[in-house]
Parts: structure tokens; sequence; C-alpha cells
């Protein structure tokens, strides 16, 4: 199997076989129907779940594998409480108990306000969920799917989708997230020995 067929292709190219591929991994599917019921502002679902399910896609993986979680962001710069997002988790629980692996759910807009504390350095305030995309450790990692107000998927890929079908993780240097980058890189290629970890 050529795992890189698609690696070099036009954007529009990319993002139509992209999208077939993750609308059609039960997973994610199934991810983006009970997070579209919530009707949270500005939600994603984003990276790894995505990534992974092309990587695996490509590589004749079974479904899931390597999948840790699925990662669902909204903004909602309302009320950036602890609680608020407290109660959103809480709210959101019921309605993804049973998928076969946990979601995990950030409010992008408060994100400012734990990251100094966790990572020791400042990150900037995040304007949406797609604008805390272009921050990520990697960039290949930014990506993000939704359902528009059609019901059709809509992709966000701030720096594109070829580093993602060329099986290469490339570092985003806007924020000093080295550490981030090495460390999940290393673990990506112990499931998916194709990829290329572009250096710092």
């Amino acid at each position: 199997m050529d795992h890189l067929r698609y690696s070099g292709l036009s954007f529009e190219a990319q993002r139509a076989v992209f999208l077939d591929i993750v609308s059609q991994e039960p997973l994610i599917r199934e991810a983006l129907g009970r997070a579209r019921s919530l009707a949270l502002p500005d939600w994603l679902v984003v990276s790894g779940a995505l990534y992974n399910s092309v990587w695996n896609y490509l590589t004749g993986k079974p479904s899931g594998y390597g999948i840790r979680d699925v990662d669902l962001f909204y903004f909602d710069d309302s009320d950036l409480s602890y609680e608020a997002e407290d109660s959103v988790i809480a709210r959101a629980a019921p309605v993804f108990a049973n998928l076969p692996l946990p979601v995990e759910l950030r409010n992008q807009a408060r994100v400012h306000l734990w990251y100094p504390a966790k990572f020791g350095r400042p990150c900037p305030r995040y304007t949406s969920s797609s604008h805390s995309l272009r921050f990520f450790a990697s960039r290949t990692h930014a990506v993000g799917v939704r359902f528009d107000m059609d019901g059709q998927l809509d992709l966000v890929a701030p720096y594109g989708l070829d580093d993602i079908f060329s099986f290469r993780i490339t570092p985003n240097r806007v924020l000093d997230n080295q550490q981030t980058h090495e460390t999940k890189g290393a673990r990506a290629r112990e499931n998916w020995p194709e990829i290329t970890v572009v250096p710092w």
C-alpha cells in the first residue's frame, strides 16, 4: 500500500480525501454527531483523532489504532470561570458516555488563564477555536472539523494538509513548544514508523 499516494496533491484534492476518510471513521462520525447535538458555540473536533485516523487508513491499521481520546474545542468568552467550563463538561458527559474513547472538552477562550501555570510560559488570548490551532506545537496537528449550518463537514486547516499526507510532523515555532513537538513526534513514530519528525 502506497501510504504517500496523496502527498503533494493540491489542497482541494487533499481536502476531499481527508473529509472522506474522517467521515467514514465510525468514532469520528459519532463524536461529530453528538458534538453537534450539544450546540456549543464555535465548536471543533480537532487534532489526533483526525490525523491518526488518516494515518491508520493509509497504512492499513485498524480503526482507532493509536488514538487516546477525541479533543473537542469550543469558544465561549461570555464567562471565563472554571465553573462555567466545568458545567459544560458535565453537560457533555452523558452525551459522550458510551463512546469507545473519552472526549476531552476545552473552552479555548480560557486557555490563556491556565496555560502559564501548566507550561511555564504565556500563550496568546485566542479569539476563536480556529485561532487556537495556529499555536499548536506541530503544524501537522493543526486541523479541525465540524458540521456547518447545512450539515456538511467544514474543515479548518491553517497550515494545510500536506504534512499529514506526507507523514511528516513539522514544528510550529510561533511559541516555544519544542518539548511538546518532540514528545508527540516520538510517540507518533512508535505507532506509525513511516513518520518523519522534522527537527525543531
